[in-house]
């Protein structure tokens, strides 16, 4: 049987775990706009390595996360490991999905682009190079995003949940996407259900 310390202590590292996770480096940005489910944020550009995997989305994010994490820990032409940043994001490379409903769908061929953010430290031409030829490199151009954050687990259901949520808070506030929505996860996935961040950013005009 467990104690009350216990419990008390292992709920104490699971804190600890995930304010470890919240600080890691994440890329810069001011919120624009808060409503009541979601923000507005404007981010300022920042640098991808990024690697395009075949659906369904899961085994897709499952796929490019170890791809990804391979470059990051030495697969690459210097054999330099690079620090760990967030979130790691994921979106439909080819899907055509509607702007006020959550349509989530794989057609078959299309695949997922899987990223991982660099630290900013690192220019272009500073990033090693990848061995792996899919593994490309890239500065994303400033934007801005509606974005929701809600924590869970990564499963499609949570995702669509909030998706949904967050399409109709754009129809209520009159805004327009300009695009696919981007899912970023920002914990590993020891981090419990109930302590990791999830986001959803729909980018804006």
């Amino acid at each position: 049987m467990k104690t009350p310390m216990f419990k008390s202590c292992l709920v104490a590292c699971l804190m600890f775990w995930g304010t470890i996770v919240q600080a890691i480096e994440e890329p810069t940005y001011t919120v624009d706009e808060q409503y009541s489910d979601f923000e507005v944020r404007v981010y300022e550009p920042y640098l991808v390595a990024e690697v395009t995997v075949p659906g369904p989305a899961q085994e897709a994010g499952n796929q490019g996360f170890r791809i990804l994490a391979a470059y990051i820990f030495g697969s690459n032409v210097s054999q330099q490991k690079i620090e760990m940043t967030a979130p790691v994001t994921q979106v439909a490379e080819s899907e055509k999905i509607a702007m006020t409903a959550p349509v989530t769908q794989t057609p078959e061929g299309s695949g997922f682009v899987v990223q991982f953010t660099m630290p900013a430290a690192y220019t272009l031409e500073t990033l090693p190079t990848p061995v792996d030829e899919q593994v490309r490199l890239r500065e994303v151009p400033a934007a801005r995003y509606a974005v929701i954050r809600f924590s869970g687990l990564w499963s499609q259901g949570n995702y669509d949940r909030h998706l949904l949520k967050l399409t109709q808070g754009m129809v209520e506030q009159q805004l327009q996407a300009a695009g696919l929505p981007i899912y970023a996860r920002y914990n590993a996935p020891f981090v419990p259900w109930f302590l990791r961040r999830n986001e959803i950013w729909m980018p804006l005009p």
